[in-house]
């Protein structure tokens, strides 16, 4: 317990705090640059909803993707980070909350973003804390990204509508089959045959995808250390 209050004290919390503000601009930024992307499909004809999907599965990639990537070369604790993602995932669900949701990536179904900023979080801090670095925690969250981003782009040019569809879980998996292998090997690969499998499911309203993504890959990893794999 020690050691891993050690590893929450970030060495240069100044820097890592303005990184962090750096960053939580670059993701508003995201965030506001697919309100154009919006405004220019709709206006070539594409429906709301398919839209709105696009511009989530935008954000997953530029906003979750390469943020993760970059974390563990601008942080040296997972503390800020993750009250960085925590602190998006309040910003995400006060619009739901007041009932004026940001129409061009927000839809009054669900919160799934909040979720995937949660599991972010989450999933980058606990893995962080197992293993004493950041690299295996950044596994899970790419996953998410840039995984589930191919599924939904793929199902969303394909049946114009979010769905589940084995086709999408087929690109989420050559998608994180490559990550999964480069930071963890055969371990790695099981994460991402499993996540891409469990991608396909989901229990609403409090258990989508994002979730079961982050915890089945987190679960592979950190029994993979229990049991000397990793």
């Amino acid at each position: 317990m020690v050691a891993d209050l050690k590893l929450l004290m970030p060495a240069n919390p100044v820097f890592e705090v303005l990184t962090a503000v750096i960053l939580l601009f670059y993701v508003l930024g995201v965030l506001f640059f697919t309100k154009y992307v919006y405004i220019f499909l709709r206006k070539r004809g594409l429906e709301d909803n398919v839209v709105v999907y696009y511009n989530r599965k935008i954000i997953h990639i530029l906003a979750g993707g390469v943020v993760a990537l970059i974390v563990p070369y601008l942080f040296s604790s997972p503390l800020i980070p993750t009250a960085f993602a925590l602190s998006l995932a309040i910003v995400t669900y006060i619009p739901h909350k007041i009932g004026k949701i940001l129409y061009w990536f927000q839809v009054k179904d669900n919160m799934y973003e909040v979720n995937f900023c949660i599991a972010w979080a989450l999933a980058l801090l606990i893995l962080w804390l197992v293993f004493g670095s950041p690299i295996y925690a950044i596994i899970p969250i790419s996953f998410m990204s840039f995984g589930d981003a191919v599924t939904g782009i793929i199902r969303n040019t394909v049946y114009r509508r979010r769905t589940k569809s084995w086709l999408g879980n087929l690109g989420m998996f050559l998608v994180t089959f490559p990550i999964g292998v480069y930071y963890a090997g055969h371990v790695g690969l099981i994460a991402a045959i499993v996540a891409s499998i469990v991608e396909h499911y989901e229990i609403p309203p409090l258990i989508d995808d994002n979730v079961l993504i982050t915890t089945t890959s987190l679960f592979v990893l950190v029994a993979s250390k229990t049991f000397g794999l990793l």
